[in-house]
């Protein structure tokens, strides 16, 4: 009875261990198909929180031609390359109508992210690539979306993640509460990846 029980406990360990294996496959999957979007509030301040969400309207109004047509991710940062000039000025444009004289700072980074929730779609913890932009003094909580494949513009329907992304990087991103374990795990191990990261810098 006792060499049953070790053995039906090793052969679950090790059946947890091998789907949790396949489970961070798939999330460094996404963190190499996925190029997000990240805006840092000035402060936390009510008035600077509703400030960025007016610089997200504007950018995301002034992006949604020139992402509409990526096909993938590279493409899409290189878009973000070329147009960084053109969507600082449109955020700092935004930024002066609306009385504040905050600089902005957009530039292109891979950073660290936790798992995000947006919509109906979770994003795992890991280092993704990013276009962030740093209102002011960059303090306040932020807001974040992907710009590929797209979930900032609905619209954008050529960049539908079914048509971006594989059917298990679709499932992990749609069916969060079935994986709440393993995203906590991944973070775990990303912000530990990280910290030892930091260290060695």
């Amino acid at each position: 009875m006792k060499l049953f029980l070790k053995s039906f406990i090793c052969s679950f360990i090790i059946s947890c261990l091998i789907s949790f294996t396949g489970f961070c496959g798939v999330c460094e999957n996404l963190q190499k198909d996925v190029f997000r979007l990240h805006i840092l509030a000035n402060s936390d301040t009510e008035t600077d929180q509703q400030l960025k969400l007016k610089v997200r309207d504007g950018i995301l109004e002034y992006t949604k031609e020139i992402f509409g047509n990526c096909e993938n991710r590279e493409q899409a940062i290189r878009t973000a390359e070329k147009n960084l000039d053109k969507i600082k000025e449109k955020c700092q444009t935004v930024i002066n109508e609306n009385g504040f004289d905050y600089k902005i700072d957009a530039y292109i980074t891979n950073m660290d992210f936790n798992t995000r929730v947006y919509e109906n779609f979770t994003l795992p913890a890991g280092k993704y690539d990013a276009l962030r932009i740093v209102i002011g003094n960059g303090q306040g909580h932020n807001w974040w979306c992907m710009i590929y494949p797209s979930l900032c513009i609905p619209s954008a329907q050529k960049n539908k993640p079914e048509l971006s992304l594989d059917s298990s990087e679709i499932d992990v991103i749609s069916h969060s509460e079935q994986y709440e374990i393993k995203f906590r795990l991944v973070e775990i191990f990303e912000n530990i990846c990280s910290f030892f990261d930091r260290s060695e810098s």
